[in-house]
């Protein structure tokens, strides 16, 4: 048998390191022999929660099985991991000295035939891994990464166009992925709004935040689904701290009166996600008459902002995350053609003009909001596989499906804008994977600044029209 024992000591309560550490799915962001894992067991984590992880060590990659053993919260986890190489007992305390925590992590590692006559010679690089997977989660549970910049080879793949498309792919999450920081930040006691939480890229951002700890107010317009949905990720996560509100968001009215529900509670909100959309193969208008793209994709998270600025401002430091598209690279904002007409209408081009609108209202936001401590960014998921873009896309989901992220990689960097302690050092920046990106790929999409000022003053005039309509 061998054995480890490895000290480090953080300045984070006991409560988050446990939290953090005892959640095996955090392994691939401190040891660096991990690269991929997922619970596999259902509700939260605890006593019999199951885990798989995949390493690659120095005889290949192998699969391990993590089971919690013992699990008293916030002081002890005991896991034990079974392979075809080894079996090994992981058992991690923590106690709170002098304001910090100390994480003691005690392992016991033995081989199974015929490697087991191989121990004594295995020994030395199996210790030296687990001094660096302690150091590795030391840096995490330290939490204090450097500001997010775009990687030369990403600017690169921008500058030449194609490169740059190549990465909305799984294949371009993956690459993206070898270069993150941990995400370690607590989410308790932080109050979030994700919009479009039903299905898709909304409700894998629900679940993540969830099980993160983020009191949650997710914005769904069928009822029974979002009973469903909020039952469900009690249920996985084990936080009771998720709520649904009702409202049509293609609907100004029922924009109005969720703010006004909300402003009337006072909540601070602490990270507001604007994800609701919706593309629309046939030109038509709302009940208010709006033209449906217009009034989902760019009026409905613009008033909704606004009207819920108090709130934002109210909790100090707070975020707001637009979910944009890739799809608005191949658009110049043009406000006069903002609201679509019947005349050679295509849904793809009239949701690529909306997003480019959002893209350009987040910047000014940024800007704007800087002073009242509001960060402003916009995402855009890569070409993901989700119901929405399978229903309204069907040729390209077809064409693109081998290559189509998953809807949680698609909403990796949704949480990550939300979560992570570093992304609140940006603001006003397009993101894709984590990384600020360029938010014009051909010259020819450039707006000048008039264009941009218009583009204001037209959602400023069309609140007051439409508040005065109603």
């Amino acid at each position: 048998m061998i054995s480890l024992k490895e000290s480090i000591r953080v300045a984070r309560p006991v409560e988050e390191c446990f939290e953090y550490t005892a959640d095996f799915r955090t392994t691939p962001e401190w040891d660096a022999t991990a690269f991929k894992a997922r619970k596999i067991s259902e509700g939260p984590v605890g006593m019999g929660s199951q885990f798989i992880v995949r390493c690659k060590l120095p005889v290949g990659s192998i699969e391990l099985l993590y089971t919690i053993t013992e699990f008293e919260a916030p002081n002890m986890v005991t896991l034990q991991a079974e392979s075809w190489l080894f079996s090994a007992v992981d058992t991690i305390y923590f106690t709170e000295e002098d304001g910090e925590t100390r994480v003691d992590y005690h392992a016991d590692f033995s081989y199974k035939m015929p490697f087991a006559a191989l121990e004594g010679a295995l020994k030395t690089g199996m210790l030296q891994m687990g001094k660096i997977a302690l150091r590795g989660l030391k840096r995490a549970l330290d939490d204090s990464n450097a500001p997010p910049k775009i990687s030369s080879g990403s600017a690169r793949a921008d500058r030449l166009l194609w490169p740059g498309l190549a990465m909305f792919s799984k294949w371009g999450y993956r690459r993206g992925q070898k270069r993150w920081s941990p995400m370690s930040a607590s989410l308790k006691g932080k109050t979030m709004i994700v919009t479009g939480a039903s299905s898709g890229l909304g409700l894998a951002t629900a679940r993540e935040l969830a099980g993160r700890g983020a009191e949650l107010i997710l914005v769904m317009r069928n009822p029974k689904r979002a009973e469903a949905v909020v039952s469900e990720l009690k249920a996985e996560t084990g936080n009771g701290a998720i709520r649904a509100e009702l409202a049509d968001l293609s609907i100004m009215a029922d924009v109005d009166a969720l703010a006004d529900r909300l402003l009337r509670a006072g909540q601070p909100i602490d990270v507001l996600v604007n994800n609701a959309g919706a593309l629309f193969n046939d030109w038509d208008t709302t009940s208010e008459g709006l033209e449906q793209s217009f009034a989902l994709l760019l009026l409905s998270p613009w008033r909704l902002t606004r009207a819920l600025h108090p709130l934002l401002k109210a909790a100090g430091q707070s975020r707001v995350v637009n979910v944009v598209s890739g799809g608005m690279y191949s658009q110049k904002l043009r406000v006069d053609r903002l609201e679509a007409i019947p005349e050679n209408y295509a849904g793809a081009t009239a949701y690529a003009r909306c997003k480019r609108g959002l893209t350009v209202v987040t910047e000014e936001w940024a800007k704007s909001w800087e002073k009242d401590g509001i960060v402003v960014n916009a995402m855009h998921p890569g070409w993901a596989d989700t119901p929405g873009v399978e229903s309204a896309l069907p040729a390209f989901h077809t064409l693109t499906r081998l290559i189509l992220r998953t809807p949680e990689e698609g909403a990796d960097t949704i949480v990550w804008l939300a979560a992570a302690s570093e992304a609140s050092s940006v603001s006003g920046k397009l993101f894709l994977d984590r990384e600020p990106r360029t938010t014009h790929l051909l010259s020819k999409t450039r707006e000048d600044d008039a264009e941009r000022e218009k583009l204001m003053a037209f959602l400023e005039g069309f609140e007051l029209e439409t508040s005065i309509a109603a």
